[in-house]
């Protein structure tokens, strides 16, 4: 099996900025379980485009695959609330 590379866009340190750091921690273990399964049991391909999404607790992980390059964009980090606006 392949082992990919985590990757941040940009703006996810402000999302984790307003994350409490208990919760926090539990959502960097989930995304680290990316490098070796990049759809975990509960993702969910977001309809009409070609991210995912997980679930950590009440936040949501928002993530793109890139299988040619092995990487994982982590492209949003947020409250299940503020994600889809």
């Amino acid at each position: 099996m392949a082992v990919y590379k985590v990757l941040f866009k940009a703006s996810v340190e402000k999302d984790f900025a307003a994350i409490p750091k208990k919760d926090l921690k539990k959502i960097l273990k989930r995304i680290e379980g990316l490098v070796e399964n990049t759809r975990p049991l509960g993702c969910e391909k977001l309809t009409g485009q070609e991210r995912y999404r997980l679930r950590q607790g009440r936040y949501r992980i928002v993530y793109s695959i890139q299988g040619d390059d092995l990487i994982v964009w982590v492209v949003k980090v947020g409250h299940r609330k503020d994600i889809y606006r």
